[in-house]
Formats: structure tokens, sequence, C-alpha cells
């Protein structure tokens, strides 16, 4: 996990699906083997979780696919 600090120069996005109100995280590269990830509520204290690109290509797919979903 990383301090906002460490991640300020990163381009953070956030899902064209979220909305104002909705829990939601943005997302940036922060290196070319790294991924930052953080709470959009509160991006000036939120903590930034750090993942490796395969592992953040993994989750995506996972996701892509269904087997994530809770319904």
């Amino acid at each position: 996990m990383l301090s906002s600090d460490a991640s300020s120069g990163a381009v953070w996005r956030k899902s064209v699906r979220s909305g104002a109100n909705y829990g939601c995280v943005e997302t940036a590269r922060l290196s070319v083997e790294r991924i930052g990830v953080r709470d959009s509520k509160d991006v000036a204290a939120s903590p930034v979780l750090s993942f490796g690109s395969g592992a953040w290509r993994a989750f995506v797919g996972e996701v892509k696919s269904g087997r994530l979903d809770l319904a």
C-alpha cells in the first residue's frame, strides 16, 4: 500500500459507469509494472493499493468473465 503522496504524479481515471453517490474506485498506471487503485470519494486521504500488472490483468479478466459476480 502506498500513501497518496507516493502516487501524486499518476493520471487517475474512474469508470464511466460510476455515479456521484456510488462507492467507486479509480485506477492509474504507477509504472510499467504497477497499477494503483484508490477510493474515489476521498482521494486526498485514500491510501493507494498497488498491484503488479500481471495480477491486475488476471483480476480484470475474472471480473469480465463474471466469475466474481455476487449474484
